[in-house]
């Protein structure tokens, strides 16, 4: 905790503008975060739900008496195997009155993501996609995000993303073997998705895996796509903070690197 604390505070002070500054906190180490917190400290709060939901209301109550944290986005896993608008209800009920935006996590090869992101657009949610983890499984094929991505779009249901985009560019794990969706690739193929791209160019956005050609890409995006596109893709989670900017200064992407 201190590490990422400390490491937090001096990406405040570097104040690079491709980073969110918003602290992902799992729900069980609020107690630590507010601990070790400064008197006087202010931070924007990101809470990831690694609790029970009948423990959420304890942890939210605890974040809202401090004056010190800013809760703006409650990150949970959709509970349950229940019909979609049952499960979203279920996730919402722990929540109480809070106004921080809720992003429920849902998996990319269900086929229940339509119904489910629909449920999620009827009660003002969010949603968040998993793009990887520890395994090979854990990481969904470029169709199956494709199919989330138009899907989320055309409902208009901003989301998150999380695990597994360590590099701007789609590329192969050389030690697992396994092959890692970029983050710049997500953005592009969401641009193609809000100017009503078919699946089949989506697909091939996200499986781009030549940096010169994808970040000419995004340089191509129009103003009013670019807009669009960041209102619904509104962020991802990522271990480093320093490997994003880097990887974006290395394709010529980021005016703070270019003067």
């Amino acid at each position: 905790m201190l590490a990422a604390m400390n490491r937090h505070r001096a990406d405040g002070k570097a104040g690079e503008p491709v980073l969110t500054h918003r602290f992902l906190c799992p729900a069980s180490a609020v107690s630590n975060l507010r601990d070790r917190l400064r008197p006087q400290e202010p931070w924007r709060l990101g809470l990831i739900v690694d609790v029970e939901l009948s423990d959420l209301p304890h942890v939210l109550d605890a974040v809202a008496h401090d004056t010190r944290l800013e809760l703006e986005t409650v990150e949970l896993r959709l509970p349950g195997k229940d019909r979609p608008a049952h499960a979203v209800d279920a996730a919402r009920a722990p929540l109480g009155s809070t106004d921080a935006s809720t992003y429920l996590e849902l998996a990319p090869a269900s086929p229940a993501v339509p119904d489910t992101l629909a449920a999620c657009a009827d009660r003002g949610f969010g949603a968040k996609i998993r793009c990887g983890g520890t395994t090979a499984a854990a990481f969904p094929t470029a169709a199956q995000l494709a199919g989330f991505l138009l899907a989320a779009v055309g409902l208009a249901v901003p989301f998150k993303a999380t695990a597994g985009l360590h590099h701007a560019v789609r590329y192969q794990d050389p030690v697992t073997g396994f092959k890692h969706h970029g983050f710049l690739n997500l953005l592009v193929a969401v641009c193609h998705a809000v100017e009503g791209a078919d699946p089949k160019e989506v697909e091939a956005a996200l499986l781009i895996d030549d940096g010169p050609t994808l970040a000419a890409r995004a340089r191509g995006v129009p103003d009013h796509t670019a807009t669009r596109a960041r209102q619904l893709f509104v962020a991802y989670g990522s271990c480093s903070t320093s490997e994003p900017v880097d990887d974006l200064a290395g394709l010529g992407l980021l005016e703070s690197r270019l003067a």
